[in-house]
């Protein structure tokens, strides 16, 4: 038969799981504005009725009720939306970096506007004119040096300034991954604490909480894929487990794990992305023993899921041959070479053509120090004024004959250089020459080579910008989503307060009703006779 404390005890416990209700409702409350937070909620299970299922049950109409209990801690979280939000932060990731990239580029070229070298080479293109028309005159040669020299600055300046940019693309590769391995350890060390929770079968919530803001941060990175694996022990059925995390391709296929059950790997870039070489040939996976288990070849990265160590890496250049890079910035500064090389090598064949003041012939007007292969590499760093121009005025060769004076005739055909048609590599000189060798720029002219670079950064800085707003949007979508689920709600919150704070006065209620009734019967009754 049932105990004469029965009901004490069913209130007891209804008084017990709302006291826990109420405290888990104050911790939500205390982390409304915690970040990675997720609210948490008591799982409410009916206690064992009473009398079990037994051969030897007392003969009662039926069980009865023992009460209720916390069956368990959980939070609120939807895994789809967390797949979905990484998803949309590793492209995020990816075209946030190229996005800056590309502007920083646009800040350095600065066109178009009176100070790029569009404007500088303008401006030289002019003041050779003017010499045509004046070819003794002492004032118009000075001014043809200094625009000279103002044209060799303007590629000197963009070449180191690109260059430098490209520098901190790699200082900027080799900080963000030391940031991915220190955030690898840190999730490595909550999986080994979660591993010691669970089999004692709690639910670590707030390490939980930990862990997936942890991986929120991972993927703007690298896409990542996450599995869970059971703890064991006596885990609860909807614990968590251990989560073992794998770099992925564009098609979701696994390249390799980066974290295991037992640890992580560590992640590097070779050659060391701040070495002189500039150009990155492969992405490690390395064991905690250093030993490499994984390499991403240069050729593979395109394969390679977004992610904004990607983006760098696009940006900054990899490769196999340091002489062959391929990337955003060292396509741009081997560019300049072939702009740079390709303007000056046509400018001193047109001036080795031409006469001095002095009747001197064959000189050149720019320098250049190479440093091949490819044969116009380092011209865009090094390009400048000749000595022998510099030194003397009289030898910018005007004259197309000697010794004849007001001849301008190859200061004109020096103007014309910007307009000469380049065709797979070859040139014919605005006086009837061929240019001897082989340009590097295939076809056009220069000016219409630099337009077109100008033109390419703007096209992909449109782009670069569009898919970031895009990538952004639904990034921001996602995660609203995610928090409509996950967050928590100061009015749901106090409306679960009230409701359990109804509850437990109600459950006190029936103990103050219960003991009502047993002071009667024990106090009250059978006192006849007395």
């Amino acid at each position: 038969m049932l105990s004469t404390f029965h009901g004490l005890e069913v209130a007891k416990r209804g008084m017990f799981t709302q006291q826990a209700a109420l405290y888990v409702t104050a911790h939500n409350i205390a982390n409304a504005n915690t970040p990675g937070y997720s609210r948490q909620r008591v799982n409410f299970v009916e206690t064992e009725p009473f009398p079990p299922a037994s051969m030897n049950r007392p003969q009662i109409p039926g069980q009865m009720g023992t009460g209720v209990e916390a069956g368990s801690i959980q939070r609120i979280r939807d895994s789809f939306l967390d797949y979905q939000y990484r998803n949309e932060a590793s492209k995020l990731g990816y075209w946030s970096a190229r996005s800056e990239a590309i502007a920083k580029m646009e800040d350095i070229m600065n066109e178009p506007s009176e100070f790029g070298l569009s404007k500088a080479m303008t401006q030289f293109w002019e003041s050779l004119q003017d010499l045509s028309a004046n070819p003794e005159n002492e004032g118009a040669r000075a001014v043809v040096r200094q625009r000279g020299i103002a044209v060799a600055e303007s590629f000197n300046y963009l070449y180191n300034s690109l260059k430098q940019v490209r520098d901190d693309l790699g200082q900027e590769i080799k900080t963000g991954l030391l940031e991915v391995n220190s955030i690898l350890k840190q999730i490595s060390e909550l999986n080994d604490q979660i591993k010691a929770v669970e089999p004692n079968g709690y639910l670590p919530n707030d390490l939980y909480d930990k862990r997936d803001a942890l991986v929120d941060e991972l993927s703007k990175y690298f896409q990542v894929k996450v599995e869970t694996v059971p703890s064991g022990g006596n885990a609860l059925d909807i614990a968590e487990g251990i989560y073992e995390i794998s770099l992925v391709n564009q098609d979701g296929s696994t390249i390799g794990k980066i974290v295991t059950k037992n640890g992580y790997s560590k992640l590097s870039v070779f050659p060391d992305p701040t070495n002189p070489d500039g150009y990155v040939s492969e992405i490690r996976i390395e064991d905690a023993l250093g030993n490499i288990t994984t390499t991403i070849s240069y050729d593979k990265f395109n394969d390679l899921a977004n992610g904004r160590i990607k983006s760098l890496i696009e940006s900054y250049g990899y490769g196999s041959d340091p002489n062959n890079v391929k990337g955003y910035y060292p396509e741009m500064l081997a560019d300049l070479d072939k702009m740079a090389y390709s303007f000056a090598k046509m400018f001193n064949e047109q001036h080795q053509k031409g006469y001095g003041l002095n009747g001197s012939t064959g000189k050149n007007f720019f320098d250049m120090t190479l440093s091949g292969p490819p044969t116009e590499k380092g011209a865009a760093a090094t390009i400048k004024v000749h000595k022998d121009i510099m030194d003397n005025l009289s030898n910018i060769a005007a004259s197309s004959n000697s010794g004849e004076s007001g001849n301008g005739n190859n200061a004109l055909y020096l103007s014309m250089i910007k307009d000469v048609q380049i065709t797979n590599g070859s040139a014919t000189l605005p006086s009837g020459q061929p240019v001897s060798g082989s340009l590097p720029i295939t076809s056009g002219t220069v000016q219409t080579f630099y337009q077109g670079l100008i033109g390419k950064i703007g096209a992909d800085g449109q782009q670069a910008e569009r898919m970031k707003t895009n990538a952004e949007t639904l990034a921001t979508s996602v995660d609203n989503k995610r928090q409509s689920v996950s967050s928590v709600s100061l009015d749901e919150e106090m409306t679960n307060m009230i409701k359990f704070q109804h509850a437990y006065n109600a459950a006190a209620r029936m103990i103050t009703a219960i003991d009502e009734m047993l002071d009667k019967i024990i106090n009250n009754m059978g006192i006849a006779g007395r």
